[in-house]
């Protein structure tokens, strides 16, 4: 099976099998699990921040950011497409009683001119701006990079208005490859910043909140109430270590297999696809062309992709995925889309 549906569907590499397998534990909700507090300081050096913190999943050290920088009937600015806006379950109004102000955009990436005009002054009529969340890379943009100077903008304009900066950086490793710029540089001036180990870096469990040691000992807090106290968790993070150390070097070719991938999808009639930063290809099909039909058709040949919506589909490159399955995949879409465009004519 060729799983371009995500790159959390990735497997541990043997080296984070054999780490997990011999990783020294304790109970991390006592703060004794050395393997983890090893992950917690590498994390937060990498990110350049003071100190780190072990969370099960994203959506977790993302709801924790969120509930740091803000009080209940305060209002978080995003980007309209922001995985914290639609596929975190609303749990900044859930955990953290904010509204979500979402600002349009064409690619993805706000700019503090466009933020500004959104901002809510505190008053008797309005639930106050707080927090502005940025995502680096931008998943349904395509896996588009912020350059650093929006971002760099974007934190002088927040914080000369007392707002808080959180970067939703799930795949921020995918724009430190992409960029030639490192983590730490391009976190700088966020408060906080979240990142995955469990995709592109292909660890099996994990993702790392980053920030001031003050920030980091209230998000402990905030995990254990989430249920994020993982006790012996060090079997974990030894995966995390491999993933932090090993596999951002790699990255580049994840990114190579899309461009390819993209490149030749575009050669296809009938499919339009978006343009391609890192390892995230988004097309769209024409209307005669059904993407659930398609994405369920590709399953039927060993191919997972997914859909979203009546016409558009994502792909998504890792380290599991080879160039020879990023050519069995477009062989396949291509003779699938001919059938179905073929078929609309003789209607």
């Amino acid at each position: 099976m060729i799983d371009l549906r995500s790159d959390t569907v990735t497997r541990p590499t043997p080296a984070m099998r054999a780490a997990m397998s011999n990783a020294e534990v304790g109970d991390d909700v006592y703060g004794e699990d050395p393997t983890v507090n090893r992950l917690e300081r590498r994390a937060a050096e990498i990110a350049g921040k003071e100190a780190a913190l072990f969370v099960p999943t994203g959506t977790m050290g993302n709801t924790i950011a969120i509930k740091l920088h803000t009080v209940h009937g305060q209002e978080v600015i995003c980007d309209w497409q922001s995985h914290i806006l639609d596929w975190e379950l609303s749990m900044s109004a859930w955990f953290s009683g904010c509204l979500i102000r979402a600002i349009p955009t064409a690619d993805g990436m706000l700019r503090w001119s466009e933020i500004e005009k959104f901002l809510r002054p505190d008053g008797p009529h309005c639930a106050p701006t707080t927090l502005v969340e940025i995502e680096n890379t931008h998943n349904f943009a395509g896996g588009a990079v912020y350059p650093q100077e929006t971002i760099d903008e974007i934190c002088r304009g927040a914080h000369a208005r007392g707002l808080a900066v959180h970067m939703d950086g799930a795949r921020v490793f995918n724009a430190a490859a992409a960029t030639g710029t490192p983590v730490a540089r391009i976190a700088r001036d966020v408060d906080t910043l979240m990142f995955c180990l469990s995709k592109g870096l292909g660890a099996p469990v994990g993702s790392m909140l980053c920030g001031s040691a003050a920030l980091m000992s209230k998000a402990r807090m905030y995990r254990k109430r989430l249920g994020g106290g993982m006790r012996q968790a060090g079997v974990l993070a030894a995966a995390g270590l491999i993933a932090l150390e090993e596999m951002p070097a790699r990255l580049g070719e994840d990114h190579a297999n899309a461009a390819y991938l993209a490149a030749e999808l575009a050669k296809l009639p009938g499919v339009h696809v978006k343009p391609v930063a890192t390892n995230i290809i988004i097309f769209d099909l024409a209307a005669d062309l059904d993407a659930p039909a398609l994405t369920g058709a590709l399953k039927d040949r060993g191919i997972l992709m997914s859909a979203f919506g009546p016409t558009r589909v994502r792909a998504v490159t890792h380290f599991d995925v080879s160039r020879e399955d990023c050519t069995r995949a477009v062989e396949a879409i291509a003779q699938l889309t001919a059938t179905a465009a073929g078929s609309a004519k003789a209607k």
